[in-house]
This record gives structure tokens, C-alpha cells and sequence, in this order.
């Protein structure tokens, strides 16, 4: 029997993951991303949906974040209406997630007709609420380690990624045949989750690549962070933390409240303006009281996501206050690539004073305003227009929930070889450095797909 596997984003390029996995009888989609950052990726988004993807019979969901689930409103608008299957952990992500999407895209759309800074007329949202609340419905749980069917003729069971809270690997298996997708990798030194577990014997491996051509420097990160803040503080200025909502706020926060009961920072106010990251926070802190699987086990029953001083801003108004800080603080606020989102306020207030610090804390995708701040841009263009950059940047890449180059290697290469190896969700020299890792150190077949590339496994 053959089986067949296309890549529908996710392929030379380190989002809008979408991998169509098919058997005579089944097609099952394991991730349904959008794209985001540069703008030719952007509008695949808006393309029409694949013929590929119409009759699909299940989708897989890996993780909460939106490069991985948040094209499903775009499928069910199209009328598909199959299960969607995740983890428990995901499963309370991605309504807020999607949620959030749909809004921003609502808001965003009304914002540019207002102010006329869209070339489209009228410009509308890709999806709205109630095509994020028709998707959210399909959802169904299925624990780590235990296995279902989906479609007719193939079981999927997860395993824990150790990414974000509900992270999955994904094993599918049709007659006698194994595919592992890693979804996204986390770390083993992640400070809230546990390491990923690990990967089951496959015939084929489906590996993310996000970092694949760095390795992260963790032995002064804490030092670093404190240093920013310390620096930011003295000369009167605050530090903006554009941090992704799901994951990256949670471990920022207890990093945080860590340098705080050490006395290593001072305790400035710590607001979190993100009325997403703060909905993840709850499932989190529900996550630490009731000892779900993934957390560390000497966290459970723990709250260490709470540094003193710590202020949630919910209301817009609450937000626009912390636009101009009359005092040094600490403002973390999504999105993490900066892409939109209150962060964008913010930004427009800050980047212009010397004083303050924006601190990358995370991936930055290339097309991405976090990413132009990173290598260096004078001049960062938000909502149609160009604010000067006066303020610092400074990023550290340890606190990133990826997997590094040499994490990926090892979590790959500790079990049979694959017969093949596919190196996704990375830029083309990221997925590249995998690859040939993989060839000269292990003597395995590692290749990088091309988009729309159907092989057989």
C-alpha cells in the first residue's frame, strides 16, 4: 500500500505548517498553519484553498501556536466540518488563540478602513469570530500515549514535545508503516515543562528546524536579562518584552519573579498587557495547581508565574496608560514578532526615546517587525507609518521554546534511523544545516522539501 506525504507550507520557510499525509482509504492533515510574516507569504494565505485540502478526513493539531492551527478557521469557512484532534493542553490553547486571531484580523481591518492606510477597499479580515468559534467546536481531546483511529485506516497517538503547554510529537501508522512529525521542539532545560519525550521508531521523520543553524547559549542568560533591566532602569527608561502570549510570557514571568526573590533586579512594576497571553496564563497557572503531565514535576502545585508588583492590564485603557511609563517597568505584550496586537502601541510610544530597551526574547520570522529590530532597522513602519528608532534592542535567543541545532540532532538520532528524514518549519540554511548533520554524522537519508513536494513513504 502506498502512502504519500505533500507538504502545504511549512517547507522552506518556518511557518504556515501543513503537512497532507495520505493512504488509498484516508488524508489526514497533521497541522493547519497560516503563514505569517514576509508578505508573499502572507498572501498564501488568502489564496484560494487547495483542491488538496477539501476532502481531507481529520486534521492533527501538534500546538497552540498560530503557525501550526491557526489556518482551521479558513478550512471550516470553506465548509469542512472533520475533527480536529489534540492534546487536552492544546485543546485549552486554541480557542484562545483562534479567538484572538479573529479579533485582531476584526480590528485591524476596521482600523485600516478608518485611517485609510490598507491599499485594499474595503479591507476585510481574513476570517471573523464566528468562523475561529466553528472551528473551535470540532476540537477533539485525545491524551499523551494513548492511540485512536482517524480516518479509516490509520492511529495516531502524541507524545510530549515539551514547546509549549499540550505540545505534541504526532506517530501515525496505516499498515504497518510509521510517520513521526515532531511538530515543534521544545528544550530539555525548558523552565516550566519536561523534556520532549522520545521519538518512536518511524519510517519516516518529519523534523521542524526552527534553530537549526544555532545553538542556544543558556550559562548567562539570567545574568543577561538582569543586566537589560539593571542598565534600562538606571538611565530611567523601561523594557518592552514583544513575548509570544502562549509559553514565552509564562516563562519571562517566572524568570522575573526568580530575579526578584534574589534581589538581582529591582522590583519594578511587571505589566502584562495581552488580553491573549493573559487567558493562557490562566490555563497555566490551572496547569501548575492541577499537576498536568507536562509540567515539571517540582513546579506542580506551584505558582511561578508571579513576580511582585505584577499588574494585568485588561481594558484598552488600562494599556494606553503604560504607553509613555512615568517610572522604569517592565511591559511584556504580544505579539512576539511584533505582527500586531497591543505590542504595536507600545512600540509606536517607545522605540523613539532612548531610554527604553525593547527586548527580544524569542524566534523572530523574517518579515517581522521584531526581526527588522533585531538585525538593526532605524525605522520600523507601524500601522502605514515610520517610527525612528532611538531605543535599544537587545535579544537573547536562550529563552526561546525551540530546540536548538544540537537538541534537534540528539532528540532525532536517539533511537533507529528513519528510513528518510524531512527537514521542515525552518529557514532554507536552518533546515539545510539539519540535513547535512544528519547525512555526514549519522550516514542518514535528511532532505529539505520543496513547497507542494509529494514523496512516498
Amino acid at each position: 500500500m502506498t502512502i504519500a506525504l505533500t507538504f502545504h507550507g511549512g517547507a522552506g520557510t518556518v511557518t504556515g505548517s501543513k503537512y497532507l499525509l495520505e493512504t488509498p482509504r484516508s488524508r489526514v492533515l497533521v497541522d493547519c498553519g497560516l503563514f505569517q510574516g514576509l508578505a508573499d507569504l502572507r498572501r498564501r494565505n488568502w489564496a484560494p484553498l487547495p483542491r488538496a485540502l477539501t476532502d481531507i478526513d481529520a486534521v492533527v493539531i501538534t500546538h497552540a501556536h498560530l503557525d501550526h492551527c491557526g489556518y482551521l478557521p479558513v478550512l471550516v469557512r470553506s465548509g469542512w466540518r472533520g475533527p480536529v484532534y489534540a492534546t487536552p493542553g492544546t485543546a485549552a490553547l486554541v480557542p484562545i488563540v483562534l479567538e484572538d486571531s479573529a479579533h485582531l484580523m476584526t480590528e485591524e481591518a476596521a482600523h485600516a478602513n478608518k485611517y485609510g492606510w490598507s491599499k485594499h477597499r474595503p479591507a476585510l479580515p481574513l476570517y471573523d469570530a464566528g468562523d475561529a468559534r466553528k472551528a473551535i467546536g470540532l476540537l477533539e481531546e485525545l491524551e499523551y500515549g494513548v492511540e485512536t483511529t482517524v480516518g479509516k485506516d490509520m492511529t495516531l497517538r502524541f507524545g510530549q514535545a515539551g514547546h509549549i503547554l499540550g505540545s505534541a510529537w504526532a506517530q501515525l501508522r496505516s499498515d504497518g508503516r510509521e510517520v513521526v512529525f515532531s511538530g515543534d521542539l521544545g528544550r530539555p532545560a525548558h523552565s516550566l515543562l519536561r523534556p520532549p519525550s522520545p521519538r518512536p521508531p518511524c519510517d519516516a521523520l518529519v523534523l521542524e528546524s526552527t534553530y537549526g543553524s544555532r545553538v542556544h547559549h543558556d550559562t548567562d542568560a539570567m545574568d543577561q536579562l538582569g543586566e537589560v533591566i539593571r542598565r534600562t532602569a538606571r538611565r530611567g527608561g523601561s523594557v518592552l518584552i514583544p513575548a509570544f502570549a502562549v509559553d514565552r510570557t509564562e516563562v519571562v514571568l517566572a524568570a522575573l519573579a526568580k530575579l526578584m526573590r534574589s534581589h538581582t533586579i529591582p522590583d519594578l512594576p511587571v505589566y502584562v498587557d495581552s488580553p491573549m497571553a493573559l487567558a493562557a496564563l490562566r490555563v497555566y497557572r490551572e496547569a501548575f495547581r492541577d499537576h498536568w503531565p507536562e509540567i515539571r514535576p517540582e513546579l506542580a502545585g506551584h505558582d511561578p508565574l508571579t513576580p511582585r508588583s505584577l499588574t494585568e492590564l485588561r481594558t484598552v485603557e488600562e494599556s494606553m496608560r503604560v504607553n509613555a511609563p512615568r517610572m522604569p517597568s517592565i511591559i511584556i505584550s504580544a505579539s512576539g514578532m511584533a505582527s500586531g496586537g497591543r505590542v504595536l502601541h507600545h512600540l509606536e510610544h517607545m522605540l523613539p526615546d532612548h531610554r527604553h530597551t525593547v527586548l527580544i526574547v524569542g524566534y523572530a520570522a523574517p518579515g517581522t517587525r521584531a526581526r527588522s529590530l533585531a538585525n538593526g532597522a532605524r525605522q520600523i513602519k507601524i500601522h502605514g507609518r515610520y517610527t525612528t528608532v532611538r531605543a535599544d534592542v537587545a535579544q537573547l535567543d536562550a529563552f526561546s521554546a525551540h530546540a536548538d541545532a544540537d537538541e534537534l540532532v540528539r532528540w532525532a538520532t536517539a533511537g533507529a534511523p528513519p528510513k528518510s528524514t524531512y527537514l521542515v518549519h525552518g529557514e532554507p540554511e536552518a533546515s539545510a544545516a539539519v540535513a547535512e548533520r544528519l547525512h555526514t554524522e549519522h550516514d542518514w537519508q535528511a532532505v529539505v522539501p520543496r513547497d507542494r513536494e509529494r514523496v512516498l513513504i
